[in-house]
């Protein structure tokens, strides 16, 4: 099948197989490798990326699903004047070890900043649940997102968030960024 998708502000039209995670298309294809593949199974979390904004868990949406969609992954986090808060702040507070879960916790951070400019510690935790972290114990993960939080967290969301007290049976942000 042929699909045409937006990869952090560029367009892709490519041929792929139905079958094709969304997770293999980026790294493969587009040789997008900061989206980790780590279970396929949505376990372990490491292949959030933004499907027209809203995080999802790369190894569970195939690739034609992104088709007229928008994708946003790490590499599209640093702006013209540099890093991301949410990058920086993993590098301020040592929000990484080896690594391997960091790009999804980046995207999950910047997601829930953008909806949350302020979230609690427990939010947080709330936020990032849906990943698995082996290394970090969380205390470095859950700091760097609130150092982001105290120094500016980025650009303002870019689409309208509902009040979600108003709607019922809706998620809230932290139960977004887990499913």
């Amino acid at each position: 099948m042929q699909i045409t998708t937006t990869v952090n502000g560029r367009e892709y039209t490519q041929d792929v197989e139905p079958r094709l995670l969304l997770v293999h298309f980026l790294r493969d294809h587009l040789r997008l490798t900061g989206t980790h593949w780590g279970c396929d199974t949505s376990n372990c979390g490491a292949c959030v990326v933004w499907l027209d904004g809203t995080p999802v868990k790369a190894c569970t949406v195939l690739a034609v699903m992104a088709d007229g969609c928008e994708v946003r992954t790490v590499e599209g986090l640093e702006t013209e004047s540099g890093l991301d808060p949410i990058q920086q702040g993993f590098v301020e507070c040592h929000g990484l070890q080896c690594g391997f879960c960091t790009p999804a916790m980046l995207m999950t951070g910047r997601w829930l900043l953008d909806h949350d400019p302020d979230p609690s510690e427990q939010t947080i935790r709330e936020a990032i649940s849906g990943q698995v972290c082996r290394c970090t114990g969380y205390e470095n993960i859950v700091r760097s997102i609130r150092w982001a939080a105290e120094h500016g967290s980025g650009a303002p969301p870019a689409v309208a968030v509902a009040d979600e007290s108003a709607v019922p049976g809706q998620r809230s942000a932290a139960e977004e960024v887990r499913a």
